[in-house]
């Protein structure tokens, strides 16, 4: 037989994904284990969005859709941009696909020609950098301190750029960080990017869930400049409780959109239908749903960071949007725990699991050794309790 691609054969299984499998398996096993892995809202998918999906089916709307989406679902993408950011597309500029992860796949796809570099901010979602080098793109990595509240500066930005720089990806509010750059400094960066000449992906599927008043803006937004190099990435699985029925959207000139849309033509299709329908139901009905769950999780998060910060060993910052934080153990590093040397956020989240029993992201994945990542999109019965075990584990 044939050697299998290269490129395939060197692309890891997602760091988020493997905790989250093995922790299922344990449980399985009959084992008491609390999930912090997975960046996926505990809550149900609100009533009126599964009536939606189940209306679809049960009139038959099961039948292939259009490769970019059902116009009326493109058309809602649409004006829930112009009432939540102010933005201005038509309908021909949205393209959906199968999640925000696929979109921001197709985005790279369209965008990069083998060898395109694209700079990347650390820590980062732990499936950017794989997506880079699947499309054929070299991520370039510039790493973002604690100490600057894991955000790069536009010099940072400026140096990392070479002249086969293409494209630059913000994550903002930022899986795995949680913080959120103000308006000013988006302007900052979006002035480099002028300078630069470089498109930018910028996933705001978060920006739903931001915290202590704070305000987004989104990037397209900014000038008429940064509108026409921006690829926008968003969905519904985050702020409307809906991980599994898979859409996203991108939004974006008229000429990337009919590159993404012929992309999928030859990849995926559209996605689900019944999905799609339950979709437009979301954007168009009442939004006070979001508003109830972005309070629950502000709640969660201000418990989450005053308990870890209290337990000796351990430290993180208080994010300022999505669900998730990032806890330093630096200082435990080079310590016995569970039975492990701990020299890595890999050897403390297989500790962990293995003997408190409680499932965490190692901080590798994301471009952040010395870190893990705990969601808090999770009961707080389980968050009190996932903080007791960190703190008898760490104590023993």
């Amino acid at each position: 037989m044939k050697e299998l691609s290269q490129m395939a054969r060197e692309i890891p299984a997602s760091a988020t994904l493997a905790i989250d499998s093995l922790a299922k398996q344990m449980k399985a096993e009959g084992k008491d284990v609390i999930g912090f892995g997975t960046g996926e809202p505990d809550f149900i998918t609100p009533e009126n969005i599964r009536q939606a999906g189940i209306d679809a089916i049960n009139s038959g709307k099961t039948k292939y859709t259009p490769a970019a989406g059902l116009p009326q679902l493109r058309r809602a993408v649409a004006a829930r941009l112009k009432a939540d950011f102010g933005l201005d597309y038509d309908f021909t500029q949205i393209v959906t696909a199968s999640g925000a992860k696929h979109s921001v796949f197709v985005a790279l796809s369209v965008l990069l020609s083998p060898g395109d570099e694209v700079i990347l901010p650390a820590p980062y979602w732990v499936s950017y950098y794989e997506m880079i080098r699947m499309a054929g793109g070299v991520p370039v990595v510039v790493s973002a301190s604690e100490s600057a509240d894991f955000k790069i500066t536009p010099e940072q930005l400026r140096a990392a750029a070479t002249p086969r720089a293409k494209c630059f990806i913000l994550n903002n509010p930022s899986n795995p960080t949680g913080m959120l750059y103000s308006p000013k400094e988006l302007e900052a960066l979006s002035q480099v990017c002028r300078e630069l000449d470089i498109y930018v992906i910028a996933d705001e599927i978060y920006s739903g869930l931001v915290y202590d008043g704070r305000e987004f803006v989104s990037f397209a937004s900014l000038s008429r400049d940064a509108y026409e190099r921006t690829i926008l990435v968003t969905g519904v699985s985050k702020s409307y409780a809906m991980t599994g029925w898979r859409i996203g959207y991108t939004a974006s000139s008229k000429e990337l959109a009919r590159l993404m849309s012929n992309f999928l033509s030859h990849s995926t299709g559209g996605p689900a239908t019944m999905s799609q329908l339950a979709a437009v139901e979301a954007l168009t009905a009442s939004q006070d749903t979001i508003e109830q769950m972005r309070q629950v999780f502000e709640q969660r998060r201000n418990f989450i960071v005053e308990r870890m910060n209290a337990i000796d060993g351990v430290s993180c910052l208080k994010p300022d949007g999505a669900f998730y934080v990032m806890m330093n153990l630096k200082k435990l590093l080079g310590k016995t725990l569970g039975g492990r040397v701990i020299n890595s956020g890999d050897d403390f989240a297989m500790a962990f699991l293995e003997k408190a029993l409680v499932a965490v992201v190692p901080g590798e994945g994301f471009g952040a050794p010395g870190f893990v990542r705990w969601t808090y999109a999770a009961s707080m019965e389980d968050i009190k309790c996932g903080l007791e075990r960190l703190e008898r584990f760490l104590g023993e």
